[in-house]
């Protein structure tokens, strides 16, 4: 049978009631079809894809091969301290002491035991260690970054060119609270291959290129991307690191990575490693902090940095609401130091530093490093938030020194008063046979406000919403004012373990 053409056979089916029933279902199907063409197009013009045409590098064999004999090894020789040899356990002065003085068991314990019997002890021979990390020139005279904690306690350090040459270098300088060193070695005829530092900081997802010594291997190259910046990983006052993925190991410490254009951006100093290997995690001093310090180190063998002299911590939301101000930002003072700048320009306990000549402090760690920036006997404008506005304080800044101390905190049980719904049991500081004013917790509830803001059995309380408290009633009468004054958090100032820190704890609460 010669089959019908398609137009004749449509119109037949078309004709059954069971065709007219699909045929609306196909003409609503085919509407929806249009209307989606006619909305989705003009929805998508207005948040277009992203699309970023720029390709990855092919490899990064001419970056490695421009930098990569700037890039050296650096082994340092350490001084082990001697140890007391003597070996005389419970009992052996007893039993050496019965023995005639030639006898063979006393030479014995002269030679090995360590001492003689008479108690002197003798010491080992002087002993030597070796570390090795990784460096990289910085001048064409022989001037070599590394990390402080390469070159520390080392007494000779041997720096190893590309091609195996070993130089003797000299230590210019070290900075401990930035982990960086620099070493000198004699220019040789012809001058050494050296690399500089990025002028900008790198962005996130930029490639990156490192170049170290892992595992005393020399000369290793790995590639990544930058993963963060401004990482904060308690290493210093000055954290500040990029975060790469480059992988990094023990021996690349004081190496650097580079950019796409062989350029420093930072100087390789940590990793993140639960087993002591790569897990692509590294940290890198970020080239902005390496050329201010280098360059001091280079001048005079040490870093200036000015002093301001406070403890302090950050701002959190209840902190801020507690005292007034609108957003958490800045840094509070826990406690200017005796004798420092700011306690002579009077700056207080509870002041909250919202600028340093005109620039804004978001964080306690900012602060730390505008106020570092300065040259000592530098006068600086600080404004600070205090009494719910804020002030201006002039203060003429010191210098940073490496010492400081910190008189600790004695704890103590007992108790005379409750404050059941903040957790806390409270007695004085007299009752607690301490000195000084302040009020002693006496012990704290487990999963109460005070428990969740980490306060601790012995720790003291100095103040409470700017006021010095000397007894529990004097806390439990601030508390009163603060719920007053329609305040949904109060502030306590603590003293703890050698810190003095500032905790906003509830009124509603309390």
């Amino acid at each position: 049978m010669q089959d019908r053409p398609f137009q004749t056979q449509t119109r037949s089916f078309l004709k059954t009631r069971r065709g007219r029933l699909l045929a609306g279902a196909m003409a609503l199907g085919l509407a929806g079809v249009m209307t989606a063409q006619t909305v989705v197009p003009s929805q998508l013009a207005q948040a277009a894809p992203v699309r970023v045409d720029r390709a990855a590098p092919a490899d990064f064999s001419d970056v490695v091969q421009a930098v990569q004999p700037a890039v050296v090894s650096v082994r340092v020789k350490q001084t082990v301290e001697p140890r007391m040899m003597n070996y005389r356990g419970e009992g052996f002065e007893d039993f050496f002491g019965d023995l005639p003085r030639d006898h063979p068991f006393q030479r014995f314990f002269r030679e090995f035991g360590g001492g003689e019997p008479d108690g002197r002890d003798r010491r080992s021979p002087r002993q030597y260690g070796l570390s090795q990390g990784s460096g990289f020139f910085i001048s064409g005279d022989g001037y070599v970054v590394t990390n402080h904690h390469v070159i520390e306690k080392g007494t000779e350090f041997t720096v190893i060119t590309q091609e195996g040459e070993e130089l003797n270098a000299e230590l210019i300088g070290a900075d401990p609270r930035t982990d960086l060193a620099l070493l000198k070695v004699q220019p040789q005829a012809e001058d050494f291959t050296y690399v500089r530092f990025a002028d900008d900081a790198p962005m996130v997802g930029e490639w990156v290129v490192a170049i170290g010594n892992p595992f005393g291997l020399g000369g290793s190259v790995t590639a990544g991307i930058v993963s963060a910046r401004g990482r904060d990983i308690g290493a210093g006052p000055y954290d500040d690191f990029i975060q790469i993925d480059a992988p990094v190991n023990r021996g690349n410490s004081g190496g650097p990575a580079f950019n796409m254009n062989g350029e420093v951006i930072g100087v390789n100093a940590a990793i993140f490693s639960p087993s002591g290997g790569n897990v692509g995690i590294a940290f890198a001093i970020p080239a902005s902090t390496a050329t201010d310090v280098i360059m001091d180190l280079k001048d005079g063998g040490t870093v200036t940095r000015g002093w301001l002299g406070v403890q302090i911590q950050g701002v959190t939301d209840d902190i801020a609401e507690s005292v007034g101000l609108s957003e958490a930002r800045g840094a509070i003072i826990a406690v200017p130091q005796e004798g420092s700048p700011a306690e002579a320009a009077g700056l207080r306990a509870g002041d909250i530093v919202l600028e340093v000549d005109g620039r804004e402090i978001e964080s306690p760690r900012e602060l730390s490093r505008v106020i570092a920036a300065f040259e000592p006997d530098t006068r600086v404008d600080i404004t600070v938030w205090r009494d719910g506005r804020e002030r201006d304080v002039e203060v003429r800044l010191g210098r940073l020194e490496d010492s400081a101390g910190e008189v600790a905190v004695s704890r103590a049980p007992a108790a005379d008063t409750s404050l059941e719904d903040l957790g806390l049991r409270l007695t004085t500081a007299e009752q607690a046979g301490l000195e000084g004013a302040g009020v002693v917790i006496a012990d704290v509830d487990p999963g109460s406000p005070a428990a969740e803001k980490r306060l601790r059995r012995g720790d003291r309380i100095v103040e409470v919403a700017g006021t010095q408290v000397r007894t529990p009633q004097d806390v439990l009468a601030a508390i009163a004012k603060a719920e007053e004054e329609g305040r949904k958090a109060v502030l306590f100032r603590i003293e703890s373990n050698e810190n003095v820190r500032f905790v906003a704890l509830p009124t509603n609460a309390a």
